[in-house]
């Protein structure tokens, strides 16, 4: 391709594991030096995927640095050495290939796709490194969340599935006031509403493993939503038929993350010590100024992080939680 040739096959996990390794941008001096340093976090996600899904099918792209391979009549002979090629794309996968290996040593049988260069340039590692990363662009957030209601279990963000179903039930319950509302991927473009990865980013962090509504002993999905919509419906009480206006702050993306916050840090504790999430017991939270809404133009042009504070700023002003501990529990 455009004057350069490179190898493709496979390789087992266990030589490909041992012949490889990444050179560092900055850190080595060697010739094709163009990698990040690793991510720990990341090498250990991929090793539970690999222990538990196991497929790589992209090829790990390699460019070969010894005198120790051959090639006749189309077929490529090495000697196992360590440190024979760099990693110009995989140094992640390799790193999780090498810790699932370590804990499953049957793992090395594992055949995965390579693509094999030889003695490549540091501008040419460069030009392949950027090309993979810069132009080869990943899908869109609202997709992978969406895909996670039909893919397998040991594929799925757990928590993000758990906020998918929450944003799912808030699109379409009939009491819901986000009814048709959360635009999931093929929904047709229009002002407002929320976009499905915006519902799951503010929603994930509620129903993570250990998050807020678990502390609270609120696990069940049906109890979950149940509550969110509850805090939903207080706001558009307020609202009343102006809930649904393109003014409205609530029917964009800082609006609801600035509620889903608010209910994070403010409102959940106000209902624990009352021992209630219903409707009713939120409501009783608030004064609110029938004249005073919360509108779209009071957080336009503000920033991603900026516009949801100020929405939760803003509800502060009618929050007016109550002293009284009640020991039952309702929702």
């Amino acid at each position: 391709q455009n004057d350069d040739h490179f190898y493709i096959g496979k390789l087992p996990a266990g030589i490909v594991t041992a012949i490889s390794y990444a050179s560092t941008r900055g850190v080595d001096k060697e010739e094709g030096a163009v990698q990040r340093i690793l991510n720990p976090r990341r090498i250990t996600s991929i090793k539970e995927y690999i222990l538990k899904v196991g497929h790589l099918p992209s090829a790990i792209v390699l460019n070969w640095t010894k005198e120790n391979i051959s090639e006749r009549n189309g077929k490529l002979a090495f000697s196992k050495q360590e440190k024979s090629a760099q990693l110009i794309d995989g140094q992640h996968r390799i790193a999780g290939l090498r810790a699932a290996i370590n804990e499953n040593p049957a793992l090395e049988h594992l055949e995965v796709p390579v693509s094999i260069y030889i003695k490549l340039s540091t501008k040419k590692c460069a030009d392949i490194f950027l090309s993979i990363n810069t132009e080869q662009k990943p899908v869109p957030r609202s997709l992978v969340y969406d895909l996670y209601g039909i893919a397998d279990e040991n594929v799925i963000d757990q928590a993000a599935a758990r906020a998918r179903d929450i944003a799912t039930a808030l699109n379409e319950d009939d009491d819901s006031p986000y009814r048709e509302l959360i635009k999931f991927p093929g929904s047709p473009v229009r002002k407002g509403g929320i976009a499905l990865s915006t519902a799951v980013a503010a929603l994930k962090p509620l129903v993570e493993d250990k998050g807020d509504l678990e502390q609270r002993g609120i696990v069940e999905l049906e109890m979950q939503k149940k509550l969110i919509i509850n805090w939903f419906k207080v706001l558009q009480r307020h609202y009343g038929e102006s809930w649904f206006e393109t003014s409205n702050a609530f029917m964009y993306a800082s609006g609801f993350s600035g509620a889903i916050n608010f209910l994070k840090t403010k409102l959940l504790t106000a209902c624990q010590d009352k021992k209630s999430f219903t409707e009713t017991t939120m409501s009783s939270f608030f004064k609110f100024d029938k004249a005073d809404l919360i509108l779209q133009e009071e957080v336009k042009g503000k920033g991603g992080r900026e516009a949801p504070v100020e929405i939760e700023q803003r509800l502060m002003g009618f929050f007016v939680p109550s002293d009284k501990k009640d020991d039952q529990f309702e929702i």
